[in-house]
Order: structure tokens, then sequence, then C-alpha cells
């Protein structure tokens, strides 16, 4: 991927990877509550508000995965072949679930989930989300060949 750094071309990746959390992220959550193997209180395409500012759960969400995509395209700038779909896949997997686990919970004055119960999970979703922010930018000539 070769994201040059003109506002267009963050904004589409942004948009992709935005997208990536409607499409992608939230099936494999909505499969995973399906399948009886979410624990409750992980409802798909949710529109709580979060705190501080009531933003809806969803639009937080797609909003951080614009913003990751953009940091991860620029981590796999030029990456080409089977090495694009596996980096914006194992990334995806790994990155954010380290910081929804080890991040994110402090930042809030909460305490550190138990990690092996989580991460496999979160990988899951993650890695979903990053394959399909790669597909997405394939689709419309920003992915890597």
């Amino acid at each position: 991927m070769s994201p040059s750094s003109s506002l267009p071309s963050h904004l589409l990746i942004f948009a992709a990877g935005f997208l990536a959390v409607i499409i992608g992220h939230q099936c494999i959550v909505a499969g995973l509550n399906a399948a009886g193997i979410l624990p409750p209180g992980f409802p798909a395409w949710s529109f709580d508000p979060v705190p501080p500012f009531g933003v809806p759960t969803l639009i937080s969400k797609a909003f951080w995965g614009g913003l990751w995509a953009i940091l991860i395209a620029a981590l796999l700038n030029n990456t080409r072949g089977a090495a694009y779909w596996i980096g914006w896949t194992v990334l995806g997997a790994v990155a954010l679930p380290l910081v929804a686990i080890f991040v994110v919970p402090p930042l809030k004055g909460l305490p550190v989930p138990d990690f092996m119960s989580r991460f496999p999970l979160y990988a899951l979703i993650n890695a979903v989300w990053g394959f399909v922010t790669a597909l997405i930018l394939r689709v419309l000539g920003k992915g890597g060949g």
C-alpha cells in the first residue's frame, strides 16, 4: 500500500477502516453472539451512548477503526501480495486487542481484564476487521497487489 500524504488518500483509508467496522467487525460480533460464544453485553451494531460525549457505540468503534486503518496503512506502506493480506490481518488481530485490553481500561479508570479470557475473541474479531479493511482498500485501488 502506498498511501500518499494527501488528505484525500488519508480520508479514503479512514473510510475503509470505518466501513470495515460496520461490515466485518460487527458481522463477526453478531455471528459470535448468535452462536452464544460472546458473553452478554457485547451487542453488534449498538447505538448505546459512549461517555463522555454520548456518541453511539457503533460510530465510536467505526471512528477508531478509521484511525487504526491510517496507522496500519502507514506501517504496511508498499507491502504487496500475501504480506499485504497477512499484515492487515495479523496487525488487526494483535495490535487492536492489546490496546483494548491493556490501554483502554486504565484510561477509563477500570482494571485490566484477564488477558487470556479476552484475547482470543478480540483477536478473531479484529483480524476480520483487518482483512475487510484490506479488502475494501484493494477494491478501491489502494491495496497492495
